[in-house]
């Protein structure tokens, strides 16, 4: 299909929205949204308007002197993105399904808008400064490796913990479907992965339809329920339950857990929730894939996305992103070194030596499932490494 400045565009029915720097775009026959500059709004609404390219053209190049105006480029980037309709009476045919959310609509507005408002925010910093105060007051909160051993059998302990997690993280996302239903809009929850570890998302694809302000409670919702849990918590265990063995230690798995859970969020390398939010707050929409690229300048390792542009006024907090994301390895590697790598470490120490047991000892069977799962284990970490390496290539 040729396209010339003759040619006649129809795009499809598209709904425009203006946000902080640029402007969103929605297709809603696909459910997509796409960033754009004032000038590709201008050069939509012309067209829309049907005006003839070459005028169109002529005229946006005269208002926009500093941009590199090619309107024939631009119509074939809308027919890649599907927001073309028909060229010279020519329909585009668009392969693209819907994929936007369409679930937990029966999740009322009313009820999700009572945990989720404009007082929200505030409270939640309010439970992060409250559980930090708690742990600096009663430094014996603060968790540690071997809150995990509950048991004298490591196969309970990591059921156990494992079971603590889930739930833990079905918490999570419900905080995040409660923040989006509270302003009616649907959202769906889809598992991905994070390093070699399999995660739920919550997808907010609609909250592109709310503004800037209100789109930072979507992201921090699950990190509301986090802290207020950890809160809750850190107040029981200073209460007379945590006399109970069994129930001191499920506690502390707990707070193990969501503490190791908050300082993951901190690690914006990955497509964290703070790293949505920091996105959000600066509208900078593909700083992880601007921070990539200026970084390998002088990092070999670290991949250029070639098809990201960083718009005029972004270099700054691009630089800026880029400082932070070598500090969110480094909390990574806290992670690692004072918490997993001794958990492992122990578990190997204390159930590798019980191999030698005949097997109808219980503890044989113990250190099988442990050395199994160590294993499978680093089975995932060598394919997670060697998937990323690919996705570089």
């Amino acid at each position: 299909m040729k396209i010339s400045l003759e040619s006649n565009i129809l795009l499809h029915s598209l709904h425009i929205r203006e946000d902080k720097k640029h402007y969103i775009v929605e297709q809603p026959q696909t459910g997509e949204y796409f960033e754009m500059p004032r000038v590709c709004i201008e050069a939509i609404n012309r067209i829309n308007s049907g005006d003839p390219l070459k005028r169109v053209e002529e005229e946006l190049i005269a208002s926009y002197p500093k941009e590199e105006i090619d309107l024939i480029d631009f119509i074939e980037q809308l027919i890649k993105l599907g927001l073309v309709k028909e060229v010279d009476g020519e329909v585009i045919i668009l392969n693209k399904k819907n994929s936007a959310p369409t679930g937990f609509m029966w999740v009322s507005s009313q009820f999700a808008n009572i945990l989720f408002n404009r007082f929200t925010i505030p409270i939640f910093f309010l439970l992060l400064l409250f559980n930090i105060i708690m742990f600096i007051k009663s430094p014996q909160l603060l968790p540690v490796y071997s809150d995990l051993f509950i048991f004298d059998a490591m196969v309970f302990n990591t059921l156990l913990y494992a079971l603590i997690i889930l739930i833990m993280l079905v918490f999570h996302e419900c905080g995040h479907i409660l923040a989006i239903r509270a302003h009616g809009l649907p959202a769906n929850v889809q598992l991905s992965n994070r390093l070699f570890l399999i995660v739920a998302e919550t997808d907010l694809t609609h909250a592109w339809k709310l503004p800037t302000k209100s789109r930072n409670l979507l992201f921090l919702a699950g990190m509301f329920i986090d802290q207020l849990i950890l809160s809750l918590t850190l107040t029981l265990k200073l209460t007379n339950l945590s006399q109970n063995l069994i129930i001191d230690g499920i506690l502390s798995l707990i707070i193990l857990d969501l503490f190791i859970k908050t300082i993951y969020q901190c690690c914006i390398y990955m497509k964290t929730d703070l790293y949505y939010v920091l996105e959000n707050v600066t509208s900078c929409y593909n700083l992880m894939e601007n921070g990539k690229k200026k970084m390998s300048k002088w990092i070999p390792f670290i991949s250029e996305d070639k098809h990201t542009t960083t718009f005029e006024g972004e270099e700054k907090i691009v630089k800026i992103y880029s400082v932070f994301y070598f500090i969110s390895v480094g909390l990574t590697m806290i992670i690692i070194f004072f918490f997993f790598l001794p958990q492992l470490y122990y578990m190997l120490l204390t159930t590798v030596p019980h191999l030698t047991e005949p097997l109808n000892n219980p503890y044989f069977w113990d250190a099988i499932v442990i050395v199994g799962q160590t294993i499978l284990f680093l089975v995932l970490l060598i394919y997670s490494i060697r998937k990323s390496k690919k996705s570089i290539e």
